[in-house]
């Protein structure tokens, strides 16, 4: 049988996965890069784009090993302390050597060890919202040893399962299932079965990076074969080969993208929401769907008084107010001493919580009564009551709970009374809240009877409470909602509760569908319905899973919340798994993409807001390095087809990637965000990064600067100005054209004199960086000379001004027409 336990899968050697990863295209040209620059001899660039390559492999390395720790997380809490009876004693054991057949001894406050099956009770309750969902705690029964193992949810069953908590009375029951064969067992034997996956971005990317690898080689092997037929001279042309291979090797792709999303993740961060899987921060932006477990991530997960009925009167319980009215005194008095003294049961919390915050110093609070005899809730009377005796007093005072109609019955009200009351618990019961009745006895005599009905009881009153809804959650919703994303409620709770708070939040309440209904469903009809409704209720986990599945096969990005291990495997299986920190498993965090530090549902909004310009950033990004390879490219081929001499060698091509990387990899992902970010709809998730639209965007500015620059080269061969002379005018026009497609691509809507008053330092540094390089190169007779340049003067920087700046002209223009359209 083993152990109770989940079996942990053997994990993979740091080896075996780094292997896995160097496998990878891009990996694969990150490293054929840096051994290029070795044989050119350029150690330094070398050494940094390998450095690169052990920096991603890490990265990587470390999000490997998100399944074994969620299945560790997992063992942890299915494994606690267990008290069983073996051989007639009592004994303390690990969790993990429970086995079927045991005896356990359960207690309030205790973690079940196992599935079981409950042999005698008292008053037990269990609180499963790990497993279920549900916010209430559960009504436990005794076995009458003919019903089979059920799964979870719902009152009365009499059977505890592991990892559930007891909340209320104690208990004996016998295990029946331990380890993967317990349903927190399932759970996590399905969460092992759920893949992660690819982003479309990496597919994207990798994609690019191995049609332009293919490119790259096939141009290189046409600037060797062409030079060295044309002027015989097959080691310069080796060299103008391996330019060519540089010029359009696209190393910044695979790296920027590995910044962008580091960078990204970090920014979140700041937000108080920490991201375990990096490539989520690229699929935030994109997210269309938003399903949020009710239970812990839309409320407090925990009981509060809301409204109390008594003397055929409604009161609210609103925190703003001062004093309760003197009418309900009664009512809060009993159900406190109706419950434990140090209570653990929510709901017994919350009566406490009132009593405490309203009649500490009142005569209704009596701390120094002696508790005489306790009558435990049954299948067949869903109350119970606790005898008092007062110091001063000789009657026994007797205090009862529990369902409404059970009081009512220990009440013998009236039919006129029973219909008043049946209008006032519909009420309560249509605004999502749980209700509970509350009633009083006297009684004089000296042996107490067997049974509650034999007191005359009183009724009081009803209590309904609710399990409050966060602050802040209907607001971040309607941004939700503005941003174009769709909030679906999914829960295991009663839909009559899951469309109150819906009702409170915002979300469409017209329609539930539940975890019954759901399950007759086929998957075209599951999808179908998810068009239409926004409340799924009485949902089990391996629903919410089959939700996620629905949504993702209609072509939603999906974004899921959760705190429980009922959420881990859904977490998993979606786009963007989202755990609550504070109050979530550590299965929960384990399995989740991000996970919101301080459980503020608003911090959603903010990540996704990030998500969104983080994308827009890595758009704009790759564009410029799509866009600054094609001069830097057509100047590599264009003079080796004619017959001009070389305008670059690889030093020259190496100095513009000291420019062209921090470029993109720092100072378009420090870009602040555009103005109509949260204001526009998702990101289509059919619709590539590289768009025709981008490429063509892309291209065109590549194209406009090449024209440029070839103009500039030509006209200066042609003046006689010399190779030297000629070759420092087409580079200084180059870097100057280059500075202009990273302001000029800062913003795709506004100009470059409207993005100035856009702060971004880390812009001006590369800018001043190129620039103070650029006057080295032209102006230190060493570093002149090793450029093969000659000496510029003025005018001659005047005129690679206005040409570079003239390359990036007509784009500024475009984007001034496409403002007015707009």
């Amino acid at each position: 049988m083993g152990y109770n336990e989940l079996p942990s899968a053997k994990p993979r050697s740091v080896f075996a996965i780094a292997f896995e990863v160097a496998k990878e295209p891009m990996f694969l040209l990150l490293v054929a890069g840096g051994l290029i620059y070795l044989l050119l001899g350029d150690l330094q660039e070398a050494l940094m784009l390998l450095g690169f390559v052990f920096v991603v492999m890490g990265i990587t390395l470390f999000q490997e090993r998100k399944t074994e720790r969620a299945l560790e997380a997992l063992r942890d809490l299915s494994s606690p302390r267990a008290l069983v009876i073996r051989d007639g004693e009592h004994k303390r054991i690990a969790g993990r050597e429970v086995v079927p057949g045991d005896l356990i001894v359960l207690s309030e406050g205790d973690r079940v060890p196992a599935d079981a099956e409950l042999l005698s009770c008292a008053n037990l309750s269990a609180d499963e919202s790990l497993l279920t969902g549900e916010s209430v705690s559960v009504r436990k029964v005794c076995s009458d040893g003919m019903a089979a193992m059920a799964r979870p949810g719902g009152d009365d069953l009499p059977f505890v399962y592991s990892g559930s908590l007891v909340v209320q009375g104690h208990g004996l029951a016998v295990v029946k299932a331990t380890g993967l064969h317990t349903e927190i067992g399932k759970i996590g034997k399905a969460l092992q079965k759920v893949e992660s996956y690819e982003t479309a971005l990496q597919k994207e990317t990798t994609h690019l990076v191995r049609n332009l690898a293919i490119l790259g080689l096939g141009l290189c092997a046409l600037v060797v074969i062409v030079y060295g037929l044309t002027r015989d001279n097959w080691i310069e042309g080796f060299l103008a080969g391996i330019t060519m291979a540089m010029a359009v090797l696209p190393e910044e792709f695979p790296v920027v993208l590995t910044v962008f999303l580091a960078l990204g993740a970090w920014r979140i961060s700041q937000n108080r929401v920490l991201t375990r899987r990096v490539p989520a921060v690229e699929t935030l932006g994109s997210a269309t769907v938003l399903c949020v477990d009710k239970t812990g991530t839309l409320t407090m997960n925990r009981m509060k008084v809301k409204k109390i009925f008594a003397s055929g009167e409604f009161y609210e319980i609103d925190d703003a107010r001062e004093r309760l009215p003197e009418a309900i005194h009664e009512v809060i008095e009993f159900s406190i001493l109706a419950s434990q003294i140090d209570p653990f049961d929510p709901m017994e919390k919350a009566f406490n919580q009132l009593g405490l915050d309203y009649l500490a110093k009142t005569e209704h609070i009596h701390s120094d009564w002696e508790l005489v005899q306790e009558y435990p809730l049954s299948k067949k009377l869903l109350a119970m009551s606790r005898v008092w005796r007062s110091p001063s007093g000789k009657d026994y005072v007797i205090a009862a709970k529990g369902a409404p109609e059970a009081i009512a019955d220990l009440s013998h009200i009236d039919e006129a009374q029973h219909q008043h009351l049946s209008g006032a618990i519909q009420s309560m019961a249509d605004e999502g809240l749980r209700v509970l009745g509350v009633s009083r006895a006297y009684f004089g005599g000296t042996d107490l009877p067997d049974g509650q009905h034999d007191f005359r009881f009183q009724f009081l009153g009803l209590i309904g409470m609710e399990d409050p809804v966060r602050p802040g959650v209907r607001e971040a919703i309607q941004e939700c909602y503005s941003a174009g994303i769709n909030v679906k409620m999914i829960t295991g709770d009663y839909p009559g509760t899951a469309q109150a708070i819906a009702k409170q939040i915002g979300l469409p309440s017209n329609q539930v569908v539940t975890g019954p209904e759901l399950e007759k469903m086929s998957d075209s009809e599951l999808q179908k319905r998810l068009k239409e409704v926004s409340i799924f209720s009485r949902v089990v986990p391996e629903q919410k899973l089959r939700l996620v599945q629905a949504l993702k096969a209609n072509g939603e990005i999906v974004a899921m919340t959760g705190d429980g291990v009922n959420d881990a495997t859904a977490l998993k299986a979606a786009n963007i798994g989202i755990a609550m920190g504070g109050r979530g498993t550590d299965v929960a965090r384990e399995a989740a993409s991000l996970v919101l530090l301080d459980d503020d549902f608003s911090s959603i909004v903010k990540a996704v807001r990030l998500g969104r310009r983080i994308f827009d950033n890595l758009k704009k990004a790759m564009a410029y390095i799509l866009a600054i390879h094609v001069p830097i490219a057509g100047m590599s081929l264009i003079p080796v087809l004619l017959e001009w001499p070389l305008v670059f060698f690889p030093v020259q091509v190496v100095f513009l990637e000291l420019i062209i990387d921090p470029a993109c990899s720092v100072a378009f992902e420090a870009e602040p965000e555009e103005a109509d970010v949260m204001s526009r709809p998702p990101r289509d998730p059919m619709k590539p990064l590289f768009s025709r639209y981008t490429i063509g965007l892309s291209l065109l500015q590549g194209l406009s600067v090449l024209v440029i620059v070839m103009a500039v080269y030509a006209v200066s061969l042609y003046r006689g100005q010399g190779e030297a002379e000629a070759r420092a005018l087409t580079y200084t026009t180059l870097i100057i054209a280059n500075l202009g497609l990273i302001l000029t691509n800062r913003s795709w809507s506004r100009t470059i004199l409207e993005t100035m008053r856009t702060p971004n330092p880390a812009l001006w540094l590369v800018v001043g960086g190129a620039l103070t390089f650029l006057a080295m190169v032209v102006y230190v007779p060493f570093l002149r000379d090793l450029f093969g340049f000659g000496y510029l003067h003025f005018i001659d920087i005047a005129l690679c001004f206005m040409a570079g700046v003239a390359s990036i002209l007509w784009f500024e223009g475009l984007k001034m027409v496409n403002g007015r359209i707009n």
